[in-house]
């Protein structure tokens, strides 16, 4: 069983997001969410109730449909932060040469789902490479 949680214009570069959410992808939710407590990022914390709400969407999912989820057996599957709006200030800033530069104000979104199925055996949910396959031969 999968749950998804969003969260939109949130107020930080998805580049600094993006740092934080390598940290957990495809860690186990506790594993992850101690991760996201003791990270001294300030992505973390806006990070951290996307987990916490994908966490409950979970639990809520199976109790609709009248399953039982083990917190211990959920896993982040997926997550990733895209680029959000820009919001461009009248304030300038200083540049070089006497010139000045727009200030810019930066938003994000954010996606975090996670699963109750069984992990697949690759390493942090990254698909096997070409080099670990065996080549086919072909029959002439």
């Amino acid at each position: 069983m999968e749950a998804i949680a969003k969260a939109k214009n949130v107020k930080i570069s998805s580049q600094k997001a993006k740092l934080v959410m390598d940290l957990i992808r495809g860690r186990m939710y506790s594993e992850a969410r101690d991760l996201l407590r003791f990270t001294n990022k300030r992505a973390a914390g806006l990070i951290f109730k996307v987990l916490e709400s994908a966490r409950a969407n979970a639990e809520l999912l199976a109790q609709k449909d009248n399953v039982l989820v083990d917190v211990d057996e959920l896993w982040v599957k997926e997550c990733h932060a895209d680029t959000g709006t820009t919001k461009y200030r009248r304030r300038v800033r200083p540049a070089p040469m006497g010139r000045a530069y727009r200030e810019r104000r930066h938003y994000s979104h954010f996606t975090i789902v996670v699963s109750s199925d069984k992990r697949e055996k690759t390493r942090a949910g990254k698909a096997k490479s070409k080099s670990t396959e065996a080549p086919e031969e072909e029959a002439d």
